[in-house]
């Protein structure tokens, strides 16, 4: 790798000052964050397909294909602003035009995202209060970044963020991120938040091009349950704050910042799998072999979202079968005659059928592979040279606790 990790989330990069406070939206803990550039930055952003959208998405979406400079994202928890009607698209505006009269923008260069529970108006005393408290607070510090990480969790267990840092023509570029997610977590984007910065100098539709292909082999490759969501977003903004050329396509450093930030993508997006409700193993599925690109994400997707082999890792159960089953029902071309299996971990690996042809294995050498908190799916196919991975997680007892009474 040309970049290497660095301390630090959002405001790693230069220009960027954030803050997490507590407006008391949730029953406890920080629930308001707001992130500034010190500059105008150029925006790209992907956004839920459900075709339910939460009046966050549906206004930061007008914002950034509007192609203009932003200035600012404020993210409340505790409450996704979701099936509000026309209040909801007036809270999101309200709190878009506090932020903007705090730090001296224009309303339409303030992005606003929320996460929580859907249905329910914004309690907008305690948002705007929020605004206000988190505005007086900014800092570039590491510290204000965690807060801010801190601020946009839900039923999250832990933050979430990362940064990088890469040589553009002898000038040091850096790309930090946080993003939000465990529950209602599925391939096409699901109840996940993701903000991006860097200071790095680059068109808002080249920037916008490396978010949607990274976004297709990261975001858009995890599973925890199966249910999408209203209110998913995924923002990268690029203020230039670094003083280093502009990336293009035919930079020397364009392959190295498109690595960098997929990096940076691929290690929140396995973060969010890893933190999944109830979870107890993070399962990195792999096609290889598969006819087409296609084929190979339907397959990772279908095994990664069948309860039966989610259930089956959880138990530690080497049941390759439900593996096989799910297959063959994902919509995908391949021949079920010339099919391998294997599963790997820090335990050991084990080969669980070749050629189609089931293969003895011993039963305690299996759960010893199945026990790690981590774990590899390898699957091989013979029908062409494309390949896929994606992750997703075990399905345990509490997830169904934690969701039976999510709103109460």
């Amino acid at each position: 790798m040309n970049f290497r990790t660095v301390d630090g989330g959002v405001t790693a990069p230069r220009g960027y000052r954030a803050a997490g406070v507590a407006a008391g939206i949730k029953r406890e803990g920080l629930d308001v964050a707001v992130l500034v550039s010190a500059s105008p930055a150029v925006c790209a952003g992907v956004f839920t397909r459900n075709l339910v959208q939460a009046a966050p998405v549906v206004y930061s979406r007008t914002v950034v294909e509007a192609d203009r400079p932003v200035r600012a994202v404020v993210v409340n928890s505790g409450n996704a602003n979701a099936c509000t009607g026309a209040e909801g698209a007036d809270d999101t505006e309200r709190t878009a035009a506090k932020v903007a009269s705090r730090i001296g923008v224009a309303r339409n260069e303030v992005l606003v995202a929320s996460t929580g529970v859907i249905g329910v108006p914004l309690p907008m005393e305690k948002v705007l209060r929020g605004v206000d408290e988190a505005c007086l607070r900014l800092s570039d510090g590491l510290d204000a970044g965690r807060f801010a990480a801190t601020a946009i969790m839900t039923t999250d267990t832990y933050l979430k963020q990362t940064a990088v840092t890469l040589d553009v023509d002898g000038k040091p570029v850096t790309i930090g991120g946080m993003a939000k997610g465990s529950g209602m977590i599925h391939p096409d984007m699901a109840t996940m938040l993701s903000f991006v910065t860097t200071d790095a100098t680059i068109k808002p539709e080249l920037l916008q091009k490396l978010l949607r292909e990274s976004a297709e082999d990261t975001y858009n490759m995890i599973s925890v349950d199966g249910d999408t969501s209203t209110n998913d977003m995924v923002l990268v903004l690029a203020n230039g704050q670094a003083g280093a050329p502009e990336i293009t396509e035919s930079s020397p450093s364009f392959a190295t910042f498109r690595d960098a930030l997929h990096n940076v993508h691929a290690h929140l997006a396995k973060q969010i799998v890893r933190d999944g409700e109830g979870a107890t193993k993070l399962v990195e599925v792999t096609v290889v072999g598969a006819k087409s690109e296609l084929d190979a994400r339907r397959l990772v997707k279908t095994v990664l979202t069948s309860n039966l082999v989610k259930t089956a890792f959880f138990g530690e159960d080497a049941n390759w079968g439900r593996i096989l089953a799910a297959m063959g029902r994902s919509g995908a071309e391949f021949n079920p005659a010339h099919v391998s299996i294997a599963f790997s971990s820090d335990g050991g690996s084990i080969d669980l059928m070749r050629e189609a042809e089931p293969l003895q294995f011993d039963e305690d050498e299996a759960k010893e592979v199945l026990q790690p908190s981590e774990i590899q799916v390898l699957i091989t196919l013979c029908d062409g040279s494309a390949t896929a991975t994606g992750w997703g997680c075990d399905l345990s007892y509490e997830y169904v606790r934690i969701n039976g009474d999510y709103r109460t």
